[in-house]
């Protein structure tokens, strides 16, 4: 009896509870809806289908676990991940925080904004929270009462301010720490971290660490992922990190570590991947000859010593192998590369000896071949015929020798071959016409012979060709004219003979032809004169004759070397100047109107008449009188108007021009004045020929109004002397007592600056964004290597590089210009007063007053980050604290929000090249900069970047270490 009551008791019971649990299920699950929806009502704007499955249904069926992104146990959410979801707007914590189940909250890789409130805190049971990739702003709140939590990834989220380090004293479950790429405030590394025994996975990368690693970083022994780039840390690796042998990946990079590998740091033997690149670290790598299951190892722009371990020789996993800029010795071990898919190796700089392992393309993958540089010997081994993955190969500068093996001639994806500086012979295989991709092909200084083969033409991608130092021999090609794309050919010091093709003249993109030192012969060619971007030639030492072609007068050269050839007649007037001085001596039988360095003076037939001499020493005579009556009444008109007139002027010329003073001076008018620039007034002239200049009015000071302004003097001392196609020409200076005058060739399309961000902004495609770039690069890197100086701008920005009528740039404004003359400590010590523009302005510039051609890098790097964002260099959005630099780094390490930043008009085609000159400009704009690249690295980096569509700029022309950020 007593059996059957309890029975039934439990009965009722069972049921109560059932009842209840129902009831609460049901309360629940609208609750949980309201708070889902007021999710999806706050991030209702975004361009997402995420949400297409959340809509309130009060059938049977319906649940919120059916909704897209939701996860549930026993019908309460635990989990919400719509990471990826091309969201937009604010997360409302305060709604997100009330969901009692909540375990789980990914909403990385999106586009989301604002601020993350205090309401965070309330999450309590999260164990996994995901908010990196997106562009929120203000600090991280406190996260002390997420004691749950495994996993924090807040990296590349737009975070700035102070980390809560003090929080992850109470987070001693964390798993995995994401916190990179975010412009946290300074702060040496976190001890809290220090703690956390459980981390697995620790990511530290360019967010503001500075000082020493500590070495209770060995507690951390659970650790499969440590991330340390870019950030300041400095000292030596400690040797604690050698407790940590569950490592995988270990990222030093980009920072100021010095000293040498600590003792123990071999038994690291789970290490795949390990970089170390761009610090002060020294000593051998005897170390790392335990790593055997390395599969990228890169130590390059260090100061290692010592020879290769020949241990890495026998790596079975190894990749990739970058070494280069160190001061390594030795040989390279025999069988390198053999084993695995190996697809790099670069260890370019370095003083390496023996022969090229032949090997390292056994498994068909290499793509770069980088030895450059080194103390290589013996010859190409004839495996890497066959060798068709390759896409750089660069043996430039070592002893290597005999004949190349004809298959590597003809690679079908060599986009570089570079032979340059050694000892080769034999001749180029016609196999030569197969390489279609290649860009660049640079033989110089060896000992090829033979002819060139005509299969040359069929290198229509080519940019680049350099056989000058050579012993080859024979007619340049007829059909030289096809490669539409070339833009520098050296043939110069070998022993070609016969005529230069007149179908040269189709080569539209040359700007460089060196042919000197040859035994070619037959007159010059007048398609040469025609060539619309000819910068530089150089014909000398030959047996040309007949007459300098009268199409020269229309080139814009900044070399021209015809001498000890045989030509004859006049050298034509708009040659005649300062600048050619030296251009055409050795040649007998050239005259010139002008006093030229070895030619004779053009005599006149008139003047051996007599009568005509009579008359012209009558005329003389008169003219003679005239001027000297005309003279004193100027003397007496300028004595009484006490020498305050503008009537005398002294020009100087620098190029030939076919205008007066007084033709410019009557056009100094405000009607035409085009603009203002950091050193005068810009007027615009139009001659009566119909031909435009631009003409700068720089006021003299006051009280010294006989000294010339600075910034005259600055302009006249740099330009006067430069002939660059990027570097715009500076025709004449006239000069009076009140004022100076600058006359430049008149740039039709304005500045940079007016066709992205003024009402005369213009739709710019890649392949145009792309040749300015490139442009400019080179017009600053011959300012600064190239004329003699180095000249340092000290104002680079888009308003001062001009645009011509074809979308030319040109580099102008040099009215803060100093000749450093090869010290930039002097030039530091010169500058008393802060130079450049707020945004353009490198960080020592502003903060230290330090001006070297390091600052003109960091202002190109943010002329770059215009050019592919079409955003200005400071702009509201950016906020009080931050500049186009930062932003752009706030959207680094997620291809997305890269994407984001890229100007509109950028056709998606070209997407990817737009983003690696988005990470040129972010390694220009490096706070340190010794960091920074010199400006023919950039170039060189540039060129790499070809457009798709656009062959007129080569790939390659240097060894370009990765950029990282």
């Amino acid at each position: 009896m007593f059996s059957r009551q309890k029975q039934s008791l439990l009965v009722q019971v069972s049921a109560t509870l059932c009842f209840l649990t129902l009831s609460s299920l049901c309360e629940s699950q609208p609750d949980e809806m309201r708070l889902l929806l007021s999710i999806k009502s706050a991030l209702g704007r975004s361009d997402s289908e995420a949400f297409n499955t959340w809509v309130e249904n009060r059938t049977a069926n319906s649940s919120i676990c059916n909704f897209a992104g939701i996860a549930c146990v026993d019908g309460r959410v635990t989990e919400i991940d719509l990471s990826g979801k091309n969201l937009a707007g604010t997360l409302p914590f305060d709604a997100i925080c009330q969901l009692p189940s909540l375990k789980k909250l990914s909403f990385g890789s999106n586009s989301l904004h604002g601020r993350i409130t205090e309401r965070l805190s309330d999450c309590t049971k999260l164990e996994f929270l995901s908010l990196g990739e997106n562009s929120f702003s203000g600090s991280v709140p406190d996260l002390s009462s997420l004691t749950r939590l495994e996993h924090l990834n807040v990296s590349l989220a737009g975070f700035s301010g102070q980390f809560p380090w003090s929080s992850l004293t109470n987070l001693t479950n964390l798993k995995s720490l994401i916190l990179g790429d975010n412009q946290f405030d300074p702060s040496p590394f976190p001890s809290q971290i220090l703690r956390l025994d459980k981390l697995s996975w620790l990511y530290l990368s360019n967010c503001s660490i500075y000082g020493q690693i500590p070495e209770s970083i060995g507690n951390l022994t659970s650790l499969r992922n440590l991330e340390l780039a870019y950030n300041r840390l400095s000292g030596e690796i400690p040797a604690s990190i050698s407790k940590l042998q569950n490592l995988w990946q270990l990222e030093l990079y980009t920072n100021s570590l010095t000293g040498r590998f600590p003792v123990g740091f071999g038994n690291l033997t789970g290490l795949a991947r390990f970089d170390a690149s761009t610090n002060l670290l020294e000593g051998d790598l005897s170390e790392l000859r335990f790593l055997t299951k390395l599969e990228s190892l890169q130590l390059f722009e260090n100061r290692f010593s010592g020879r290769v371990p020949t241990e890495f020789g026998s790596f079975k996993r190894l990749t990739g192998l970058s070494l280069y800029d160190n001061m390594l010795v030795g040989p390279l071990p025999t069988q390198l590369g053999s084993w695995a898919e190996f697809e790099f190796i670069d260890v370019a700089g370095n003083a390496l000896t023996g022969s090229i392992p032949p090997e390292m393309c056994k498994k068909g993958k290499l793509v770069d071949f980088l030895i450059l540089d080194n103390n290589f010997t013996g010859t190409v081994p004839d495996t890497y015929a066959g060798c068709t993955s390759l896409e750089r190969l660069r043996l430039r500068n070592n002893s290597l020798e005999g004949a190349i093996p004809a298959g590597i001639w003809g690679l079908p994806n060599l986009i570089v071959t570079d032979l340059s500086v050694n000892q080769f012979e034999g001749g180029i295989s016609s196999d030569i016409g197969k390489a279609k991709s290649i860009g660049l092909l640079l033989l110089d200084h060896n000992r090829f012979v033979g002819k060139l083969p005509v299969e040359i033409s069929n290198l229509s991608s080519l940019v680049t060709f350099d056989v000058g130092f050579n012993k080859f021999s024979g007619s340049i090609p007829n059909t030289i004219g096809e490669l539409k794309n070339l833009s520098s050919l050296f043939l110069d010091r070998n022993g070609f003979s016969g005529p230069i093709p007149d179908s040269i003249g189709a080569c539209s993109s040359l700007s460089e032809l060196n042919a000197a030192g040859n035994s070619l012969s037959g007159e010059i060619p007048s398609s040469l004169g025609y060539l619309p971007d000819l910068n530089s030639l150089n014909l000398s030492s030959n047996k040309f004759s007949g007459q300098i072609p009268a199409s020269f007068a229309s080139l814009k050269l900044s070399l021209l070397d015809l001498s000890d050839n045989w030509l004859t007649g006049r050298v034509p007037g708009a040659l005649s100047i300062d600048a050619y001085n030296s251009s055409f001596a050795g040649n007998p039988g050239l005259c010139s109107t002008q006093a030229l360095n070895r030619v004779k003076r053009c005599s006149s037939a008139h003047d051996k008449k007599s009568g005509y001499f009579k008359i012209f020493v009558a005329s003389l005579v008169v003219g003679l009188t005239a001027l000297t009556v005309t003279l004193a009444c100027c003397l007496l008109i300028k004595v009484r108007r006490r020498v305050r007139t503008r009537d005398n002027w002294h020009v100087k010329c620098y190029h030939s021009v076919k205008f007066s003073e007084q033709e410019i001076l009557k056009s100094i008018k405000p009607e035409n004045l085009i603009g203002t620039g950091s050193s005068g007034k810009v007027y615009r002239v139009i001659l009566r020929t119909g031909h435009q200049l631009a003409v700068k009015l720089i006021s003299k000071s006051e009280d010294k109004p006989f000294d010339p302004s600075p910034e005259f003097e600055a302009e006249v001392a740099t330009l006067s002397s430069i002939r660059h196609v990027n570097v715009v020409k500076l025709y004449c200076s006239i000069s009076s007592e009140e004022s100076d005058l600058l006359v430049y060739e008149y740039m039709s399309n304005g500045s940079l600056w007016d066709r992205l961000h003024t009402c005369r902004k213009m739709e710019m495609g890649w392949e145009v964004r792309f040749e300015i770039a490139v442009g400019s690069a080179r017009g600053l890197d011959y300012l600064h290597h190239g004329c003699g100086g180095p000249v340092v701008h000290r104002d680079i920005k888009s308003s001062n590089i001009l645009l011509g009528p074809d979308l030319k740039p040109k580099i102008a404004d040099f009215g803060l210009a100093k000749m450093a003359n090869g010290s930039s400590q002097a030039l530091s010590n010169s500058a008393h007063f802060l130079p450049g523009t707020f945004g353009y302005m490198a960080p020592e510039c502003a903060y230290w007053n330090k001006v070297s051609e390091k600052s003109d890098v960091y202002s190109f790097g943010v002329v770059l980050l215009e050019l592919v964002t079409g955003r200005r260099p400071v702009e509201v959005e950016f906020g009080e604290t931050k500049d186009l630099v930062r932003w752009v780094l706030s959207k680094m390490r997620s291809k997305e929000s890269l994407i984001e930043a890229i100007d509109g008009d950028i056709l998606d085609e070209f997407v990817e090249d737009a983003i690696l000159v988005l990470k040129i400009g972010l390694h220009c704009t490096h706070k340190v900069p010794a960091m920074r690249p010199s400006m023919g690295r950039v170039v060189r980096m540039l060129e790499q970047v070809q457009p798709h569509d656009s062959l007129t700029i080569c790939k390659s022309l240097e060894n370009v270490e990765p950029i990282r950020f």
